[in-house]
């Protein structure tokens, strides 16, 4: 019994430095400008503001300054990635691989440089940078290759805005409040997507919150995706007979010319 009392006492005592120990922690208080972002035929892409607050213990500001990093990602899927080879002056497909995890949309920004808040470790563990990012692939892969099929990866959708990163985007004002902007851009994949807010301090991830944001298609362009997804056969059909009867009214009408 008295063994029994003793790793009670114990248990309590751990708990109690345990719920101690996370009210001594920082929060964080994220939101962004807009939860729902509609892609209409007139979208040309938007900024989207991702702000909030640090709330510290007692109201009491660390004497070392905390940085702030925050991620834009989604949707998340697999895809087949093909490098083309020159071969007898043709271009032919040669080498593939297939990430698992691959983001359609990533966008970092941060209060100073990633390499400068962690190591490369908790970089990796929390995938901060176009760097980390962990697509999974399936299969065996030669390091090199998988390198090299990535590093195109990330260089194809940095030039069409899909990965963005920007280690000055996040502004703290006296070591509360944040803000930054990310850039959306109108080719952006439609889905569900997360801004993430991590709070580091001392080369650690002290806190992390996250709110939730969907792109979606709107009006007509919505119309148009709903029957091509519900109405499969319908939708190629109406597209056929469209193309068909465009092109025999320009023929006529150049017939006439």
């Amino acid at each position: 019994m008295r063994r029994a009392a003793l790793f009670l006492v114990a248990l309590l005592g751990a708990a109690g430095w345990a719920i101690a120990a996370r009210a001594a922690d920082p929060r964080l208080v994220p939101d962004v400008s807009s939860r729902a972002i509609d892609i209409q035929y007139s979208f040309t892409g938007e900024e989207l503001l991702l702000f909030g607050a640090i709330l510290y213990p007692g109201q009491r500001l660390p004497d070392d300054r905390a940085d702030i990093v925050v991620v834009l990602k989604g949707p998340v899927r697999p895809i087949i990635l093909r490098e083309k080879q020159r071969v007898a002056g043709i271009w032919v497909n040669a080498d593939s691989i297939r990430l698992r995890t691959s983001p359609g949309f990533y966008a970092i920004g941060s209060s100073r440089p990633i390499d400068q808040l962690v190591d490369e470790r908790t970089a990796a563990i929390f995938e901060l940078g176009l760097s980390n990012l962990s697509m999974s692939p399936t299969g065996f892969s030669e390091a090199k290759t998988l390198a090299r099929f990535e590093n195109g990866l990330i260089d194809l959708y940095r030039r069409q805005g899909l990965f963005y990163e920007d280690p000055k985007a996040v502004e703290i004002t006296e070591g509360v409040l944040y803000r930054a902007r990310i850039p959306v851009p109108a080719r952006v994949p439609v889905g569900n997507y997360r801004a993430e807010t991590y709070l580091i301090s001392k080369g650690r991830v002290i806190a992390v919150a996250a709110r939730d944001v969907e792109i979606r298609k709107a009006g007509f362009e919505r119309f148009v995706a709903l029957a091509a997804q519900r109405h499969g056969f319908l939708y190629g059909l109406t597209a056929v007979l469209l193309s068909v009867s465009l092109g025999y009214a320009a023929s006529a009408i150049f017939r006439r010319r």
